[in-house]
């Protein structure tokens, strides 16, 4: 038995995995989906989404995902980690999130890279008319010859839109290092920073996790201390959020209390299991 079972819970409330059905709307993620979903169907080019460590980028990119991959006319490619230390390595990696081996009939060049990558965006964008996304999570870690590459494929365009709608969820460490690459720093077209939650949100994000595993009754699980004390810990960070939560929960069932409280969450910062 689950040790959330207890509870009334039918799954795991605050895993750090990305699952986009817990993806919690705040006023910033909200924001930063919505002027996301403008811009590809716009097919405006480069949009970059930034934030630190733990903030949601990659859930918010799993949640902009579901909401694109069945809608007609969208293809929908990711790259998770894209760490490459060459221009031949980062196109192959290009050409796999593309599907595109099978068309290279054996031929492995920078040069047959590039082309069936291009011949791909045309005929998908132009012929078919079809939106192509491809997003780039961890984007930190895209080199300057990585970063070359992606600006050559957003010169890629018809007189109204631009083939390829590149979308980089990044730490901030990226920004200086765009900024230096001025031809394509200039083609962002949205640049938007997640910020972590306030207390407010950081309570709404509890209550919806926990009542989207399915818990039903009215019970308070978290007091209001106990909110202000993981708003404390974790600076509004999701990522420290559901850590602490997932071990005050399991704290909860083991110990039989009712409640979790300010003195709970304080005694699991002290004893430093979160």
């Amino acid at each position: 038995m689950s040790y959330f079972s207890p509870l009334g819970l039918i799954k795991e409330p605050f895993s750090n995995s990305p699952d986009p059905e817990f993806f919690f709307e705040s006023n910033e993620h909200k924001a930063a989906l919505i002027r996301l979903l403008v811009e590809i169907r716009l097919r405006r080019g480069l949009s970059v989404i930034l934030g630190d460590v733990g903030v949601g980028k990659t859930t918010l990119s799993r949640k902009l995902f579901q909401m694109l991959k069945e809608r007609e006319g969208i293809l929908f490619y990711m790259i998770l980690d894209p760490t490459a230390q060459s221009e031949e390595l980062f196109l192959e990696s290009l050409v796999r999130a593309f599907n595109l081996q099978e068309q290279l009939a054996g031929s492995t060049s920078i040069l047959d890279y590039k082309e069936v990558i291009k011949k791909h965006l045309f005929q998908k964008g132009v012929e078919e008319n079809k939106t192509i996304v491809l997003v780039v999570d961890e984007a930190q870690k895209l080199t300057e010859e990585s970063l070359e590459v992606l600006r050559v494929l957003l010169n890629y365009e018809t007189n109204d839109y631009k083939l390829l709608q590149l979308v980089l969820f990044s730490q901030m460490e990226l920004l200086p290092k765009i900024k230096e690459i001025k031809n394509f720093y200039d083609r962002i077209v949205l640049k938007y920073v997640i910020n972590p939650l306030d207390e407010p949100e950081t309570r709404e994000l509890i209550n919806f996790r926990l009542h989207h595993a399915g818990f039903e009754t009215e019970l308070q699980l978290f007091t209001n201390e106990a909110v202000s004390e993981i708003q404390r810990y974790s600076q509004g960070y999701p990522r420290r959020i559901n850590l602490i939560c997932h071990n005050a929960l399991r704290n909860l069932v083991t110990s039989n209390k009712a409640v979790i409280d300010g003195a709970m969450i304080r005694d699991l910062i002290a004893r430093s299991v979160v």
